[in-house]
């Protein structure tokens, strides 16, 4: 049997009186039936540290590690970022930008900060400014909430192959929506319409967007709120980027996150494009 090894966040223990019991990445502690193998030789196969005699009971429970997932053939290495996704053009507020542009350079990245419009103002934005520079994928973050229009363009830049990711700010909550990549994605306008449907208080929400609001004392993100939204927004573009699996639930393409920048606590929610709508059918006469 060829060389292999536990997969990263799977750990065997030896418990007390009870034998060893593997520990998945998920958390879950699970007993091992070793029948009778030797476990120093069953966790030097495990550990890749040799292969070992043939032995047909060996063999048996190492196939169960594979079978359950938790056995790779050969160490599972980072996946590069590919040099033709590299380009990516960063807009919006210098709190989040600028961490932002950090983590996706450390990442093999080459972004393009571009501050030329925020949650406070500036002129709306064509597709064709967004695609100066021909990025790969464009990432805007504001801090505050959306301006009516902002981001129509930008909704249209999968129809062009650029892939679209952003976040903003609405009072202590923060809001980091699904990578678009593709036409038919999850786009600005289709989570603007779910959260409206989902809402009984529609209307106030839409006035809330639309502005103008009247505020106390400002909301100042964080350093540890900005990390927190600027490594979400990092790993979904590097999982766009390198093909890398999404994490266990939902795919990072119908995944909308909300973000409490109180206690740093993240909720999930799945999220689907809007079909578009049919034409009601003419009368006849």
């Amino acid at each position: 049997m060829s060389r292999s090894r536990l997969v990263p966040g799977a750990e065997v223990v030896a418990v007390p009186g009870r034998g060893l019991a593997v520990r998945t990445p998920e958390g879950e502690f699970l007993s091992v039936r070793t029948a009778g193998v030797d476990e120093d030789v069953l966790l030097s196969r495990l550990t890749g540290v040799t292969t070992g005699p043939v032995d047909e009971e060996l063999d048996r429970v190492v196939r169960g590690f594979e079978e359950a997932g938790y056995l790779a053939e050969r160490p599972q290495l980072d996946p590069e970022w590919p040099a033709a996704r590299r380009n990516i053009r960063v807009l919006g507020d210098p709190v989040l930008t600028e961490p932002l542009a950090v983590q996706l350079a450390a990442l093999g990245a080459r972004p393009r900060t571009t501050e030329a419009v925020t949650a406070s103002g500036g002129s709306p934005v064509g597709v064709e400014d967004l695609l100066d520079g021909n990025p790969s994928a464009v990432v805007w973050c504001l801090d505050g909430p959306v301006p009516d229009g902002l981001w129509d363009a930008a909704d249209r830049l999968p129809d062009h192959g650029v892939a679209w990711l952003r976040c903003h700010r609405e009072g202590w909550h923060a809001y980091v929506e699904p990578v678009a990549a593709a036409p038919g994605d999850v786009t600005a306008a289709h989570v603007r319409s779910r959260r409206l449907a989902a809402t009984p208080a529609h209307r106030e929400l839409a006035a809330y967007w639309s502005g103008p609001r009247t505020s106390g004392a400002p909301v100042r993100l964080a350093p540890p709120a900005a990390t927190l939204l600027v490594a979400l927004l990092a790993d979904g573009l590097s999982r766009w980027a390198t093909g890398a699996p999404d994490a266990v639930g939902l795919p990072a393409r119908r995944l909308l996150r909300r973000v409490d920048l109180r206690t740093l606590t993240v909720i999930e929610h799945p999220v689907l494009p809007v079909p578009d709508v049919a034409p009601m059918p003419k009368k006849d006469g």
